[in-house]
């Protein structure tokens, strides 16, 4: 009997199931049964705490969407995982399936995990469609900055090059996203500002943070943060650094030298161009504006 002839006979022992699949591989699957399930390979967990809201589905190219809710535990969901952002953009799908026979279900949703809100010891995660992809821009946009992040593909600039980052050990941490290290004379003030900062070890290993402001202070290099790093940072913590690009022409030439892979229009007329008029004095022979 197929899940549609069960639903049919109006008694039914259906529940929800979902398997959330994260970028590193893991796959973890929940379910709002009072008993553990099993399919397609996949563990689903009754005590996992985690429930969803009903899925808003539309015809067309609207984007499906939904909420998931669940309290962080040890033992499926960390806080410390979901800080670190290892769930951010991880698949998501979920069925409607008859707990009596699993093999009566029917894939309900299929998407990805979009905005996750931590609210105390609980989080709320926005299910987003696949249909989601297609609000994502498409092709380059024709901007005086650099589209590209530095370090990706298109830039092609190794980060972690000789003096281009560096290491040390955490001195103090101040509200969760002040940081002191030790003075690293060999880099200038603001070298690692809008640059990355890695956990190298501890109970927060592996999350990433940009960097907002970087300057020597007191003998010491204060680094701030744009926001709080995950639960178990701690001093003593070893965390890298690495440096920062404005996404200027001037950053890209001067501190990378990385000017041919340069993914901006550095020449493009800027808005007073549209207004602009010709007059007798000045040159007006349609030449670079960069003289």
């Amino acid at each position: 009997m197929s899940l549609a002839d069960h639903l049919a006979t109006g008694t039914t022992t259906v529940c929800r199931a979902w398997a959330l699949t994260r970028r590193d591989g893991l796959v973890l699957g929940f379910t709002d049964h009072d008993r553990n399930l099993n399919f397609e390979g996949v563990d689903f967990q009754a005590s996992s705490g985690m429930t969803a809201r009903a899925v808003e589905q539309t015809t067309g190219l609207s984007v499906d969407n939904s909420e998931a809710l669940g309290a962080l535990s040890d033992v499926s969901i960390r806080e410390t995982d979901v800080t670190a952002g290892h769930f951010d953009g991880a698949a998501v799908r979920s069925w409607l399936v008859n707990w009596k026979n699993v093999d009566e279900r029917r894939l309900v949703f299929q998407g990805s995990l979009g905005e996750i809100e931590r609210q105390g010891t609980l989080f709320r995660a926005e299910l987003r469609g696949l249909a989601e992809l297609l609000n994502q821009p498409q092709g380059r946009v024709y901007q005086r900055p650099c589209s590209a992040v530095l370090g990706d593909g298109q830039c092609g600039f190794d980060t972690l090059a000789e003096g281009f980052s560096a290491e040390a050990d955490v001195t103090s941490i101040s509200a969760g996203a002040d940081l002191l290290l030790p003075a690293l004379p060999s880099f200038a003030d603001g070298w690692f500002t809008k640059g990355r900062l890695t956990v190298i070890n501890g109970a927060a290993a592996g999350a990433v943070e940009v960097i907002k402001r970087d300057r020597s202070f007191g003998g010491q290099r204060q680094i701030e943060l744009w926001s709080v790093l995950s639960a178990g940072f701690a001093p003593g913590d070893r965390v890298r650094l690495e440096a920062g690009c404005d996404k200027s022409t001037e950053a890209c030439r001067g501190k990378f030298d990385n000017f041919l892979n340069f993914r901006g229009f550095p020449d493009i007329p800027g808005e007073d161009w549209l207004v602009s008029y010709p007059v007798q004095n000045g040159t007006n022979d349609g030449g670079s504006l960069r003289r």
